[in-house]
């Protein structure tokens, strides 16, 4: 038998909450294309890990190309007229054509500057920055070729495109995600709300996550995000926490369980839960008389902590109650008697 004297201490109670663990939405993209193509190549698959810039898979897009070529051909009219509006100039000085023909070529000069910047923007739109714009300049060659990198560094947790595949411009290719960081979604019913205000109180204060998956380990997050909106249907409210996973054991849609603490009462007089016996309605501790000698005394409970129970009323502080044996003493008190 080991027992121990009933004493006081700062007391905490703690409430749980269902979650489920998500992708880090500041590390993760979903990666699409601005242009309608075909799928030419397919480089990446489903939970490949991936680098910066790493190509996913190529695209043939006769639209980029159609693109290209309506560019280079605006450029190409822009010459011209450029070159017409300044002829125009030197024969009006010296008076070989009017006022009327000069302004005429100027017109159009002016008009075919603004296709050729509308056909520039429109390869801007379509995924092409400066620098390929002026190599398409330099070389005159269309490329219709259209790749798809990854933009930092993670894993591939969705592919959604085969080779040969027509996607279109809503369609989602690929999602990668960082998981070096996940977040924890949870739902805190209106009651208990007071806990999770007292777990943001001190800032970065870390808050328990139970998984299912790993019974035996506590993981710890921290609360990024407390919603200002209760749900009408559930009347719970959303709140995140964000937790570290440099092994990727949290996976994306894992169950978890939050458990997070109130803020301590002092002097509370507790008892270990583990001298609680309980008997129908009844709740007791065998509290030590004499050396072998128990008490079976009925208590009243308060909040429980899974290590201590509050003591309402049925023993005083000092006094030794039964914390390891206790069962074999209730199999004794309630043997049937003869």
């Amino acid at each position: 038998m080991t027992v121990e004297p009933i004493g006081r201490t700062a007391f905490r109670t703690y409430r749980t909450f269902p979650g489920v663990v998500r992708p880090n939405e500041n590390a993760l993209a979903n990666i699409t294309t601005l242009v309608r193509g075909r799928v030419a190549e397919v480089h990446a698959d489903l939970g490949q890990m991936v680098e910066p810039n790493q190509l996913l898979a190529v695209l043939h897009s006769s639209d980029l190309g159609l693109a290209q070529s309506a560019y280079l051909k605006a450029r190409a009219r822009r010459h011209v007229a450029e070159q017409a509006y300044q002829r125009a100039q030197f024969l009006f000085k010296e008076k070989v054509i009017g006022q009327a023909e000069a302004q005429r070529r100027e017109g159009e000069m002016i008009s075919i500057r603004a296709e050729a910047q509308e056909a520039h923007e429109g390869l801007r739109l379509l995924g092409m920055d400066d620098k390929e714009i002026r190599t398409l300049e330099r070389t005159q060659t269309i490329r219709s070729q259209i790749p798809i990198v990854a933009p930092f560094a993670g894993r591939v947790i969705a592919r959604d495109l085969t080779k040969g595949e027509l996607v279109e411009t809503t369609q989602k290719l690929f999602v990668v995600a960082d998981l070096s960081t996940v977040w924890v979604v949870g739902n805190v019913s209106e009651k208990d709300i007071s806990y999770m205000h007292s777990a943001t109180a001190l800032p970065n204060q870390p808050v328990e996550v139970h998984v299912a998956a790993y019974p035996d380990e506590v993981f710890q997050g921290t609360v990024t995000y407390v919603g200002d909106v209760l749900d009408s249907a559930t009347r719970t409210m959303q709140v995140r926490l964000t937790l570290a996973n440099p092994t990727g054991r949290l996976k994306p849609e894992m169950f978890v369980t939050i458990r997070v603490l109130s803020e301590p009462a002092p002097d509370v007089l507790v008892v270990p839960e583990a001298a609680v016996q309980h008997d129908r309605n009844r709740s007791f501790v065998f509290v030590q008389q004499e050396t072998g000698v128990f008490e079976a005394r009925t208590i009243s409970l308060g909040n429980r902590n899974g290590t201590f129970a509050e003591v309402l009323d049925g023993v005083r502080e000092g006094e030794a109650v039964v914390t390891e044996g206790a069962f074999i003493l209730k199999s004794e008190l309630l043997k049937p008697k003869d």
